[in-house]
Parts: structure tokens; C-alpha cells; sequence
């Protein structure tokens, strides 16, 4: 967990740190991944960082498999697996700016506002969040195509996690 204070100069005192440490408490026993808290001039903000591993593959713009028949009485070669492109660290990726839950179309059983292979101009609406009972329209940072969604319809969604990815 990381802590860090703004505190107009002046240094922690006892109460402080514990203050740090029933805000770590909290976040240890819930599924929040940050809290903030002003007291005064005093400014804190604790959040989690959680370990994850990332995979990243490279592939070429254009790739071409080739297979070969086995010559009679010979097993055949088993397929290589598949390549997996971690999108989320894509420049690209449009990351959320607060925890809630995604929605891709405006209302239930409409159509989305976008659609991988769709098109797109800066300032478009490309999903809305819902968070504390307000629905959040998310905006397209950059014009370009949507390469792939990140995220379901209705999927609860993390601070910063990604959500799309625009090429």
C-alpha cells in the first residue's frame, strides 16, 4: 500500500499515522483501491497497488501460418498456440477515471455507441460509467478506430483499468 500526504509543511504527527493506519485497515477489508482524506490542511490518500504479471506478445502486422500434411502413417504436428495481445498496455487504451460499472449502450437492449471497427472522433461518447447512481459518459481522448473493448456491458470496473483501445 502506498500512502501520500500533502501537508502543507508540517510534519506527521502520532494521530496522523494512525489515521494511515485504520485508512490501510479499511482498504484491506474492503474491495476499494484508494481512499483520499482532508483534515484541515492535512491531505491523505492511501491506496493499494496490487501485483499483477503482464504478458505482451509481438506480432507482425500481417501473420502467415503455414501447415503441412503429415506423410501417411506419421501423427500430425500439434497446432502452436495462439499469441495473446495484452491490449491494455497499448497506447491506445482508454482507461477508466473512476470506479463503477460500464455501459456500452445508453440504455438496456439499445445499440452501443460504438462497436470494434467503428470509427471515431475526439470527444465522442464511447461508453458510460455508472458511479454513485450518475451515469458518466466517457469520451473518446483521440480520433481513430476502436481495436478492441476491454470490458463487458454492465462489467464493474476499477480506477484506471482499461477499457478500450483506440487505434
Amino acid at each position: 500500500m502506498v500512502a501520500s500526504t500533502k501537508s502543507g509543511g508540517r510534519a506527521l504527527g502520532k494521530g496522523d499515522l494512525a489515521l494511515i493506519r485504520e485508512l490501510a485497515d479499511i482498504l484491506r477489508d474492503t474491495d476499494l483501491s484508494e481512499i483520499e482524506v482532508e483534515r484541515g490542511d492535512l491531505k491523505l490518500r492511501v491506496s493499494r497497488q496490487m501485483a499483477t504479471q503482464m504478458v505482451q506478445a509481438a506480432l507482425p502486422a500481417a501473420a502467415v501460418i503455414e501447415t503441412k500434411s503429415a506423410p501417411a502413417g506419421m501423427a500430425p504436428e500439434t497446432p502452436a498456440p495462439e499469441a495473446v495481445v495484452d491490449f491494455s498496455v497499448h497506447p491506445g487504451a482508454v482507461r477508466a477515471p473512476m470506479v463503477g460499472t460500464a455501459y456500452l449502450s445508453p440504455e438496456p437492449g439499445a445499440t452501443p455507441f460504438v462497436k470494434v471497427g467503428d470509427t471515431v472522433n475526439e470527444g465522442d461518447t464511447v461508453l458510460l460509467i455508472e458511479a454513485m447512481k450518475t451515469f458518466n459518459p466517457i469520451l473518446a481522448p483521440k480520433s481513430g478506430k476502436i481495436i478492441e473493448f476491454l470490458v463487458d456491458d454492465g462489467a464493474p470496473i476499477e480506477f484506471d483499468e482499461p477499457l478500450l483501445v483506440i487505434g
